[in-house]
């Protein structure tokens, strides 16, 4: 019952259909409990703090605060407490007239599943076990016991230094806002980039801002060896003569599907290198057997979670409803934030030739908000093909928000041009959508200029 798990139960009883679900652990999964809801509440207290120490760029007195993090922990679990009692527990979900069933569950059959003592039959199975962190093959990670994303957040306070293996959106994201509650935090990344499924100049651009920030990032490191020493008070990462010490040691290299113990074998559900294969109505090769979320591994993230959770169900019982592929957006939660939807630039070209490609670009210094918010640090980046949107890219206070409208451009196929025609309020920073979308309107008049009448 995490986010896949709770949409699909919520959805399926407003059809009539007689719903069960079975939960191990705690409802609300990973997205409550180790995911989102906890590393934002984090980084809204590193940006409180952090704007507090640069309040002159307001034109107000700055202050540099005494950080308590074991009060920021207490607030991320008092959230967290919050949202489990008002929207994720077993009562809401009674009340749907779901029955919800405490234990791990297991498939006995393609239609019967066994919780705990007791075999429940069924026409249709839903998995959504969700994902967990993965630990690389690194001599001595595993005695160290490093922190990743579910143990992190059960700490009673952050530590004083923490080395980052993996540069990816949760270390960064947490890289930022742990420094800017004062841990000395070193991030260490395999690769020659960070954050790579990104547009490569603007990751490079929110990591010239960590850097700014404080933060030690370190790439082309590929760590081979992990020493406790002091009683474990002190970790440190090896890559061949280099070396990182520091309190703990925080582990981001990706994440794999929770698919062990769950019968699939036995019930013939095939299983890939990601998680669950799945065709695109996300079911199985088991016809009675539907997964969706992480144990599926095609974008790991809450929302699309929720959203292939509904599909299943339609298809279950509205056959045809939705089929074939689906766009899904993404944002990195930074300060400022970087959102995606579509592809890449690079990606764009090779899909489609150099020359039907265009890249539009806005730097937010050109921006009124951003002047008045003192966030000019950041740029907006639309590709097309053939006048289409394809891509976009933006690194923007709350670009969160903003990809919701490009991601609807390119779901229907629309040109950049045809945005132009959807008035945005001034001041916001989405303004500059519709500044991109009037230079290709303008260009496009241009070139029909001599349709203008002249004067009799």
């Amino acid at each position: 019952m995490g986010s896949a798990g709770m949409v699909a139960a919520e959805f399926a009883s407003t059809l009539g259909v007689k719903v069960a679900c079975a939960e191990r652990a705690r409802i609300g999964g990973d997205c409550l409990w180790t995911g989102c809801v906890p590393s934002k509440a984090l980084l809204a207290s590193a940006k409180a703090a952090h704007t507090m120490r640069h309040a002159g760029a307001y034109g107000v007195p700055a202050t540099d605060p005494h950080v308590d993090t074991g009060r920021v922990w207490d607030r991320i679990h008092a959230i967290q407490g919050e949202i489990a009692l008002a929207d994720d527990n077993a009562d809401r979900f009674r009340a749907l007239g779901v029955e919800v069933l405490a234990g791990d569950a297991r498939l006995t059959s393609p239609t019967t599943v066994r919780v705990g003592a007791q075999e429940h039959a069924t026409r249709f199975v839903l998995l959504a076990t969700g994902s967990r962190p993965t630990l690389p093959p690194i001599d001595g990670l595993a005695v160290a016991s490093p922190l990743t994303s579910e143990r992190i957040f059960a700490l009673a306070r952050a530590p004083r230094s923490i080395v980052m293996i993996g540069a990816g959106p949760v270390s960064i994201e947490l890289a930022q806002g742990l420094s800017r509650l004062g841990v000395d935090v070193t991030v260490l990344q395999r690769g020659a980039r960070v954050l790579v499924r990104e547009e490569p100049a603007l990751a490079e651009r929110l990591l010239a801002r960590l850097r700014a920030e404080g933060v030690e990032v370190v790439t082309g490191v590929r760590a081979d060896r992990v020493s406790v020493a002091g009683k474990g008070r002190v970790k440190t990462v090896h890559a061949g003569q280099r070396s990182w010490r520091a309190e703990e040691i925080f582990v981001g290299a990706g994440r794999t599907a929770n698919v062990e113990r769950l019968g699939l074998d036995e019930a013939g559900v095939q299983v890939g290198e990601r998680g669950v294969i799945v065709n695109g109505s996300l079911r199985s090769s088991v016809r009675s057997v539907y997964a969706a979320g992480d144990v599926v591994g095609r974008e790991r993230f809450t929302h699309s979670a929720g959203y292939e959770a509904a599909r299943a169900v339609r298809n279950m019982f509205l056959p045809g409803s939705n089929r074939g592929s689906y766009l899904v957006p993404w944002c990195t939660f930074t300060d400022p934030e970087l959102a995606h939807a579509g592809v890449t630039e690079s990606a764009a070209r090779a899909q489609h030739g150099d020359g039907a490609v265009r890249v539009w670009r806005h730097d937010l210094a050109h921006s009124d908000r951003a002047r008045t918010d003192s966030a000019s640090d950041g740029e907006l980046r639309i590709v097309t093909a053939k006048g289409r949107i394809v891509g976009a890219h933006v690194l923007a206070p709350n670009a969160g928000e903003l990809i919701g409208e490009l991601t609807l451009a390119i779901d229907c196929g629309l040109r950049l041009a045809d945005l132009a025609n959807v008035v945005h309020v001034y001041p916001t920073i989405a303004l500059a959508i519709q500044q991109l979308a009037a230079e290709a309107a303008y260009e496009r008049a241009h070139r029909l200029r001599w349709l203008v009448r002249s004067r009799a």
